[in-house]
């Protein structure tokens, strides 16, 4: 596999280099007000900017990554309370925030998870990551978020961003992540997955916009409200899960439309 390759590069150099982000967000003495490494500080009215801004530029461009990332952590306040209380009630969820796990290449055994026997989920995941050519290390680091375990919270969300494009069959088309934000929308209620997934379907061609309105979005709206929070499963105790059996417990269904022609 060429992109576990890159991978296995990718993690030498970074293992050389070293990261901040890599480290569990943790309450510390940072100094000047900082509440975790890459910590922010911004006031209400900073906060109401850095949203507008970045909500105009990740609306125009969705491959914009870091200005998504910036739109998440200045509205989701209210959302990530929500989701942290969820965590909290999970026997599961509370070990992760206890934990605090990190998803990078720093962090997964490539070798383990090639290895694992095929429909597992690890092996699953190392597909997705291999069929799309993208990196764990993609995600960015929390920086606006002015409390240290609800910016674990939604730095948790970042990183098992693609471990639900594998559970949902979905690529990273942009009619896949769509159908991945309607599904993020019901399950977190953060501003900015309900944003990306009203206002993503734009750019889609007819016939996409069609299957994603008669088919898909209610697919994944149903997911969504079958499964329990996926903040709550602790995926890398996982890997050696068939796929199919993850699906089953969670409620999800095969999605009803194949979404890699389409675009």
């Amino acid at each position: 596999m060429a992109t576990l390759r890159t991978l296995h590069s990718l993690r030498r150099l970074r293992g050389r280099a070293g990261r901040a982000a890599d480290v569990p967000l943790r309450a510390a003495s940072l100094g000047a007000g900082l509440l975790y490494p890459e910590h922010i500080p911004t006031s209400p009215l900073q906060k109401a900017l850095l949203a507008a801004g970045s909500a105009g530029m990740a609306l125009y461009n969705p491959y914009r990554h870091d200005m998504v990332a910036v739109l998440g952590e200045t509205t989701g306040c209210h959302a990530l309370k929500i989701l942290r209380d969820q965590m909290r009630r999970d026997p599961e969820g509370a070990q992760i925030l206890q934990e605090r796990p990190r998803i990078s290449l720093s962090t997964l055994d490539l070798d383990k998870l090639q290895s694992l026997p095929e429909g597992s989920l690890g092996r699953e995941y190392l597909h997705f990551l291999d069929a799309n050519r993208v990196s764990p290390d993609t995600r960015a680091p929390t920086r606006f978020v002015d409390d240290e375990e609800l910016a674990y919270v939604i730095q948790r969300y970042r990183e098992v961003h693609d471990m639900l494009h594998t559970l949902l069959g979905m690529p990273t088309n942009i009619l896949g992540e769509i159908v991945v934000k309607w599904f993020e929308a019901v399950q977190t209620g953060l501003p900015m997955c309900i944003l990306g997934a009203l206002f993503g379907p734009i750019r889609l061609s007819a016939q996409s916009l069609q299957a994603l309105v008669s088919e898909l979005i209610p697919w994944a709206v149903q997911s969504g409200r079958r499964a329990p929070c996926v903040l709550n499963l602790y995926f890398e105790r996982r890997w050696e899960q068939p796929l199919r059996a993850l699906r089953e417990e969670l409620g999800i269904r095969d999605p009803p439309v194949q979404v890699g022609g389409l675009a």
